[in-house]
């Protein structure tokens, strides 16, 4: 029996979730994702590959994946991106896919600080799989699931338009950012109605403090401390945390409110980047019955010709 109403809540939460979006843990790690005005921040060429497993101990978990890639162009005078996304809700009962394209001005402000302003044009393709919902006629008091469900199939796939857009200003040492995604709060029902995507606002700050000077013969250890504060239809999400870098080694600790400690452990080596993170789930929905969240990332910075000698490049971390 307990098995059967863990069904149905996860059969409703599937139904009822279409409001939120994905978040990753690795922020920076998917860093056009958080924030389109971060494309061409690098300068060079930049890849990245995401991967989340959010409570994977549940048989409704969240899969998400992402790909992306960015690069700085004197021509344009900014930064050119393109991001991929996939997202699966309840073994794939729900999965929602967009790709977009992204450009960022970049403002030299004077010889410290630096302005970039960016915006996204995406398209997103959800699709509804009626077959893996469950209703209350398919249920059998001593057997379970064992009946066809009277209900009728509606909906299935809905492609809407999205628009978003960012800013950062920055030094180099220090960073802030805001970045607002749905602007345009498309509808994406796929049964009957309207059901408006909510604007998502995310502010974003950290800064850069290096201990020790810095040598050519000897790796200085620098500590990140980071902030970011989401808003999305009422729920609201703060992460505080730290990175710590030494050499190519990093390490990190947030904490999410109500929601998790975070742990992130990545080797950075400037074209190579890899990343891991586990969620450790303190909320009711506790860590014993979700498992948590697991998190790995993937990078790669290449090395370009024509990148400007004057080139600012942002202070943020890796992960």
């Amino acid at each position: 029996m307990k098995k059967i109403v863990l069904l149905c809540v996860l059969s409703l939460n599937v139904l009822t979730s279409l409001a939120q979006d994905p978040t990753f843990t690795q922020f920076y790690a998917n860093p056009l994702y958080l924030n389109p005005a971060l494309a061409g921040s690098y300068g060079c060429s930049r890849f990245a590959l995401n991967y989340r497993n959010q409570w994977p101990q549940l048989s409704g978990n969240y899969l998400t994946y992402s790909a992306s890639y960015d690069q700085y162009f004197k021509n344009i005078s900014g930064g050119f991106g393109v991001l991929a996304t996939h997202d699966q809700q309840g073994q794939g009962t729900i999965s929602t896919s967009m790709f977009g394209l992204i450009y960022s001005y970049h403002a030299k402000l004077n010889r410290k600080w630096k302005l970039l302003f960016g915006a996204r044009a995406s398209w997103y393709q959800k699709f509804l799989d009626w077959d893996k919902l469950t209703f209350g006629d398919m249920i059998d008091p001593r057997r379970g699931f064992i009946y066809s469900t009277g209900d009728v199939p509606r909906g299935g796939s809905r492609g809407f338009f999205d628009a978003s857009a960012g800013a950062v200003l920055f030094n180099k040492n220090f960073f802030i950012g805001y970045a607002v995604h749905h602007l345009n709060t498309p509808n994406e029902s796929m049964i009957v109605g309207e059901s408006k995507l909510p604007m998502r606002h995310t502010v974003h700050m950290g800064a850069e403090i290096q201990l020790g000077k810095k040598s050519r013969y000897r790796n200085t250890t620098s500590i990140m401390p980071n902030v970011i504060y989401q808003n999305q239809n009422g729920f609201q999400e703060i992460n505080i945390g730290t990175y710590v870098k030494y050499g190519v080694f990093n390490a990190g600790f947030w904490y999410r409110n109500r929601d998790a400690f975070i742990m992130t452990f990545g080797i950075n080596t400037g074209n190579f980047r890899i990343g891991y993170s586990y969620d450790v789930t303190v909320s009711k929905l506790n860590n014993g019955v979700s498992g948590g969240s697991h998190e790995i990332s993937l990078g790669l910075n290449l090395n370009c010709r024509n990148k400007p000698q004057s080139f600012k490049t942002l202070s943020c971390p890796s992960f």
